[in-house]
């Protein structure tokens, strides 16, 4: 103890007082100026560094330092100061006691120090995130993920040296130890260790990015990506639900990304109507008249009519004469013209009218083609209005759609 401080030992023996007594007020009054230096310290460290940083980044046109100020790490650094304060008087306010107890303050202080170093790398860390975040690479590059191993890593570090101070050890003795532990550890950190590989194959591949529209059935997951982080993936479903999925689950399981459709900006259509195998004919004269008044194809039913009865004079005849015009072919050409001039339809990408595997139920005609809306709303009213043609249409060209006989049908008249 500094010898007879403010000469206040003088006159605590003058008062008559036990030699132990002195002693024991001498330290507290010591520890009592010290954390008296020590609120000072943080008190101006916070009031004039911190606010004299705080206008310097307010007055830059950068955002980086906005975001750090944001995530108060200037503050938390501010913090060091009173501990910087106690370390260093700690030693002379304490240099009477025994060693032990001298080595409690200051291990104290230590773990005080490196608590507030981890809570500044911390709060780096996030603003790094946000700062990332403003990028556009941030979309196809997710590093979240990344900081949170940083992270994990960080407070595995300082846990184990705080460990150390506490038992007198060296932190590097303790990671030797802990390497025998391995693979309990592996064990336990699974999930982590199965998310950190996922997430890298995730952003080197670029599977999947915030904002993409993902399709998980396994995971009742049908929505919009919010967030990737090491070990989850949160979906937030098209019912306003939110889903979270395992970051490894999208790569050791199928999930459908409609990104591609939303670049396109255009969104399939892949739907068929059944057609009663017993109405499908031969066209009659009436048939073709009637069909040719069809504006959408009268240039078709002219040239099939053309190329028919030219077909006629060549050799083989017998096979061309028995080559006829039918109801199902024209109806089929019909629906192609008509999805050619409907004004939500891509043009560019793929158009196709054509049958599928007749089957117990009839004939199926399906339709092949891209909208040009990808809107949800937008994209069911194009479909059901063309299917509404179709289902309106398919009389006139003299066909049945096929439907599954109810108890009405046989019901004796």
């Amino acid at each position: 103890m500094i010898e007879n401080l403010f000469g206040l030992k003088d006159w605590f023996l003058e008062l008559g007082l036990d030699l132990k007594y002195i002693q024991y007020s001498e330290l507290l009054i010591w520890l009592l100026l010290a954390a008296i230096l020590a609120w000072i310290s943080d008190y101006v460290s916070k009031k004039f560094l911190v606010n004299f940083i705080g206008k310097i980044v307010r007055k830059t046109t950068s955002s980086w330092d906005d975001i750090l100020l944001e995530q108060k790490v200037f503050h938390k650094l501010a913090h060091f100061a009173p501990l910087m304060v106690l370390y260093v008087f700690t030693p002379v306010i304490l240099q009477d006691l025994p060693e032990k107890g001298t080595r409690v303050f200051q291990s104290g202080i230590n773990i005080l120090m490196i608590a507030l170093l981890l809570q500044v790398l911390s709060a780096l860390l996030n603003g790094v995130k946000n700062i990332y975040q403003q990028s556009d690479l941030s979309q196809s590059r997710p590093i979240t993920g990344y900081l949170q191993v940083v992270k994990i890593i960080a407070y595995g570090v300082g846990i184990i040296w705080i460990i150390g101070i506490l038992m007198g050890k060296s932190p590097i003795a303790l990671l030797t130890g802990l390497s025998a532990m391995a693979a309990i550890l592996m064990l336990v950190f699974k999930d982590t260790i199965l998310g950190f590989v996922a997430s890298i194959q995730l952003s080197a591949n670029n599977m999947v990015r915030v904002g993409d529209w993902i399709s998980m059935p396994k995971h009742g997951a049908d929505g919009t990506v919010l967030e990737i982080t090491l070990n989850t993936v949160k979906v937030q479903n098209w019912d306003k639900t939110i889903s979270t999925i395992p970051t490894y689950a999208l790569v050791s399981d199928t999930f459908s990304n409609w990104r591609g459709m939303e670049e396109s900006k255009s969104r399939r259509i892949k739907r068929s109507v059944n057609i009663d195998m017993t109405s499908i004919r031969f066209c009659s004269p009436e048939m073709i008249e009637k069909y040719r008044s069809v504006e959408l194809i009268t240039d078709y039913v002219n040239a099939k009519q053309k190329e028919i009865a030219d077909a006629q004079n060549e050799p083989n005849a017998s096979f061309h004469r028995s080559r006829k015009m039918t109801n199902i072919g024209t109806f089929r050409k019909y629906l192609e013209h008509y999805l050619r001039i409907h004004p939500r339809i891509n043009q560019d990408l793929t158009l196709i009218v054509r049958q599928l595997q007749p089957t117990e139920f009839g004939l199926p005609i399906e339709v092949y083609a891209f909208s040009n809306r990808i809107e949800w709303a937008e994209y069911e009213s194009i479909q059901s209005d063309i299917f509404d043609h179709i289902l309106a249409v398919i009389p006139d060209f003299d066909l049945q759609v096929f439907q599954r006989p109810s108890g009405k049908d046989f019901k004796s008249n």
